[in-house]
This record gives C-alpha cells, sequence and structure tokens, in this order.
C-alpha cells in the first residue's frame, strides 16, 4: 500500500525527469504516474481487501429492471429534481480543500449561494492549488466530497440547484 506522501513524491520526482510514464507495483497495489499530455495523469488501483481509493466517477450500470411495469410516480419525479441539478466537477485529480485555509470557514456550504464567478473549493495537484469557480448561478444543494479527499478528473464534487 502506497502513502499520500509517497506518492507525491513519486509524481515530484517524475515530473522533474525526462521520464514521461511510471508504473510500479507493491503488495498487489499498482500505481501508474504519467506526465501531462497524456490522456491519464495519475492511476492508482488498490488490491481488494485495501480500503478504498476514489476512482474515476462512473455512473450505474444500467441493469434489466426487475420492477413491475406499473412502477410509483415518486421515484421518477426524484429522478426529474435530481436531473434538474447541475454538477460541478474536478477538472483534474487531486486533493479537495474545502477552505482556504484549514483555520477558514469553507468557501461554500449545502443551502449557500453561489455566482458565475464564485469559488467553491481549491484542488490541490502536484503542490499547485486551483481554484474552482461554480461557473453556474444557483444553489448549493449537496457537498459531495469531503474536505482533504482525493478527487478523480470529472469526478461530481458539488450538486447545484440553478436559478
Amino acid at each position: 500500500m502506497f502513502k499520500l506522501s509517497e506518492i507525491k513524491e513519486l509524481i515530484e520526482l517524475v515530473d522533474q525527469t525526462s521520464i514521461q510514464e511510471l508504473e510500479i507495483e507493491n503488495e498487489g497495489t499498482r500505481l501508474s504516474i504519467k506526465k501531462p499530455g497524456n490522456p491519464e495523469v495519475v492511476s492508482y488501483q488498490a488490491a481488494p481487501q485495501a480500503y478504498a481509493v476514489p476512482q474515476p466517477f462512473q455512473p450505474p450500470s444500467q441493469a434489466p429492471s426487475q420492477a413491475p411495469a406499473t412502477a410509483p410516480a415518486e421515484p421518477s419525479a426524484a429522478a426529474d429534481a435530481a436531473s434538474s441539478l447541475h454538477k460541478i466537477v474536478s477538472p483534474m485529480v487531486g486533493t479537495f480543500y474545502s477552505s482556504p485555509s484549514p483555520e477558514a470557514p469553507p468557501f461554500v456550504s449545502t443551502g449557500d449561494k453561489v455566482g458565475v464567478k464564485s469559488t467553491v473549493c481549491i484542488i490541490e495537484a502536484m503542490k499547485l492549488m486551483n481554484e474552482l469557480e461554480a461557473e453556474i448561478k444557483g444553489e448549493v444543494v449537496e457537498v459531495l466530497v469531503q474536505n482533504g479527499q482525493l478527487v478523480e478528473f470529472g469526478q461530481p464534487l458539488f450538486l447545484v440547484k440553478p436559478d
């Protein structure tokens, strides 16, 4: 199992050399690092018995439904409400920070109003702090990740109800 500090160290080493790609396997855990410009920047696969590491967001597969043809209207109403929400997704692989410093309050919380240029979080990637803007006007309905959590490219971070 790789520690986060070891992963960050390896990323820095690869960045400072002419190596384009590095792949390491240790105790059933495989780490693959590729320099920017390649389709995948960092890939991490943990052994099944290890703790879960965030993987790229993938919607659940569309398995055949075993439900009767006459399903109640309530689930479809909930699905309609969820489909009207805007997802703010991570533009990169990195660490999610909800506030500018450990002592500061979060940029946004559930129920807060955001504007197009409102900063909603920071994503740290390779020691660079990248502020993420809402890019939509609305109300934050749900924060989907926790402070300090590793996030993947395209992973939903917030659900926003557009105004």
